[in-house]
């Protein structure tokens, strides 16, 4: 198998998910996963280009970027690729109005959205609004169009809280379309186009990024689709009967390391380099046990490894 540094040439920008990888959400707004501060603020000092790309749809950009700035993260409300206002400038730019299945959490953001006559619903991670009176109008919205448009804020089967996983929009879009006839568009993980207004942003071409999330379909198998590759951490929604989802690729493991990996599978290969190197300045891999890989480890990695200039 190629080395770290071989599979890892030629990257100059990071994109990080967010819940699962830097922090836990839950009671109280959550806790970050042990490590995920200090690396974050280590590839910051890297010269690697960073942004944080979220299926967040519970709360508004601003709202998580100040809950992550609690827990002591260093980031930005302009460093966040999230679905909300993905979703708005695609609104204004159709002249659709949403009838809005939303969470009180994010509805703010579409506060400069006409929702008079809705022409389309745009469903989020509702929490407690799906209920089946709301789910049943969003229904009775879209039959009643001669063209219905179904916006999902991302697809996500389920995400991880502190209390343990939990529901997420996907499964209510997939009711939606089921009973409607219909196909929802997705603005946020796995789409392309959400993935490509990332790498515009950051600065980067797919080739030059790499992903890193917790989540096989969404986070890898979105990245590998773009031309990235992506790295999945073990901790958040990660599951290990899901690594060889069919949504992500595992080929050329052996070859010639143009192909995104998730963590699980390189850590699985260099284990033996990792154990016990901590102070041996000729290896380049951070030492861990495999079974408690976190994403500060990852980072170690990356920073030690890729170019930085």
């Amino acid at each position: 198998m190629a080395a770290w540094g071989d599979r890892l040439a030629g990257v100059r920008g990071v994109l990080l998910d967010i819940s699962g990888v830097l922090y836990d959400s839950g009671e109280g707004g959550g806790v970050p996963i042990a490590g995920s501060v200090e690396a974050v603020a280590r590839l910051k000092r890297s010269r690697l280009k960073v942004r944080f790309c979220t299926n967040e749809s519970q709360k508004s950009r601003g709202e998580l970027v100040a809950l992550l700035r609690r827990l002591g993260f260093d980031i930005s409300q302009e460093e966040v690729t999230a679905p909300a206002p993905a979703t708005c400038q695609v609104l204004k730019e159709r002249g659709l109005r949403p009838h809005l299945l939303v969470h009180d959490g994010v509805r703010s953001e579409f506060d400069q959205i006409d929702q008079s006559n809705p022409n389309c619903v745009v469903l989020a991670d509702a929490g407690e609004s799906f209920s089946y009176q709301n789910m049943n109008k969003a229904f009775q919205t879209l039959m009643e169009l001669e063209n219905p448009v179904l916006i999902s804020l991302g697809k996500g089967r389920y995400y991880k809280e502190t209390s343990g996983l939990m529901l997420d929009v996907g499964a209510y879009m997939k009711a939606l379309e089921y009973a409607c006839g219909i196909e929802a568009e997705v603005v946020g993980k796995p789409s392309p186009e959400f993935f490509k207004s990332a790498l515009q942003a950051m600065g980067v071409e797919a080739h030059q990024a790499i992903m890193i999330g917790d989540d096989i379909v969404g986070d890898v198998g979105g990245a590998q689709r773009c031309g990235m590759r992506a790295l999945q951490v073990r901790t958040g929604k990660f599951r290990p009967e899901n690594n060889l989802h069919f949504s992500a690729s595992f080929k050329g493991l052996e070859g010639t390391g143009n192909t995104a990996v998730t963590m699980v599978y390189i850590l699985k290969t260099a284990s033996r380099h990792l154990q016990g190197n901590r102070d041996r300045k000729s290896s380049p891999c951070y030492p861990t046990p495999l079974k408690s890989c976190r994403f500060l480890h990852l980072c170690a990695h990356l920073t030690r490894l890729l170019p930085t200039s």
